[in-house]
């Protein structure tokens, strides 16, 4: 499968691996099981209108109908760029760009299953060929949808491996969140591994302003960075 990088808004990369055209095809099929199902309980429901006039039924086979037509948008919308059928392989929509992807971005994607799904059935096939897994809607939407089963290990987590006796240097790293330091340890492994002493540089003077660290006792940004994500740790792992 492909990794799809993501620039976000901390102009920090992050690698996804991107959802392949099978796990997207397989969640579109239990998606399209379950309203299939509905419009079957629907079709015992419509035989109690029977007696009701033409326009009558339409109106309501119509109103009843409308959660099947609305049903991508509206989970996709509620459920943080998930089905159910997305739920069950695990796989999410997400923005290229970082940014939480809008109703604007949902409500294109949804437009354009017509073209990609239900006219053409083009989406796939763009899915399967395309740098970033997207589809013609995603292209669009600037969305690709990505696989959250990526095997973690605590190397790509925030956890850090803290020795006995481990005594902490800078109580002020409280003032960090869970997301501030998973972006710093993503971004810090990158720069480390490529040795990026500028984006280092970067990310030192950042963890000094965010978490108002007024004295800094390590001259080296690597020791520091990883004194830093260490004493998070520390401060964080029972709470």
């Amino acid at each position: 499968m492909p990794e799809l990088q993501i620039n976000t808004t901390q102009n920090v990369i992050i690698n996804y691996t991107a959802a392949g055209a099978g796990e997207r095809l397989l969640a579109f099929i239990i998606d399209m099981v379950i309203k299939v199902g509905y419009l079957m309980i629907l079709g015992g429901i419509f035989d109690v209108f029977e007696n009701m006039d033409e326009w009558s039924q339409i109106g309501i086979n119509t109103i009843l109908s409308l959660p099947v037509v609305f049903y991508t948008l509206i989970q996709e919308l509620y459920l943080d760029g998930q089905t159910l059928g997305k739920k069950a392989l695990s796989i999410r929509v997400v923005k290229i760009d970082g940014y939480q992807a809008s109703l604007t971005d949902y409500v294109i994607r949804w437009f354009f299953r017509i073209v990609d799904v239900y006219i053409l059935g083009l989406g796939f096939f763009f899915v399967a060929f395309s740098k970033k897994s997207q589809r013609i809607g995603d292209i669009v939407a600037g969305t690709s949808v990505i696989s959250l089963k990526n095997n973690i290990k605590m190397s790509h987590t925030i956890l850090e491996n803290l020795k006995d006796g481990f005594v902490p240097t800078y109580p002020s790293v409280i003032k960090l969140s869970d997301n501030d330091a998973r972006i710093i340890k993503n971004t810090f492994l990158v720069a480390k591994e490529a040795n990026d002493f500028k984006t280092l540089i970067k990310l030192r003077n950042k963890i000094v302003e965010v978490a108002e660290i007024k004295e800094n006792r390590h001259s080296n940004d690597i020791v520091f960075i990883d004194t830093v994500l260490k004493d998070y740790n520390y401060y964080t792992q029972d709470m």
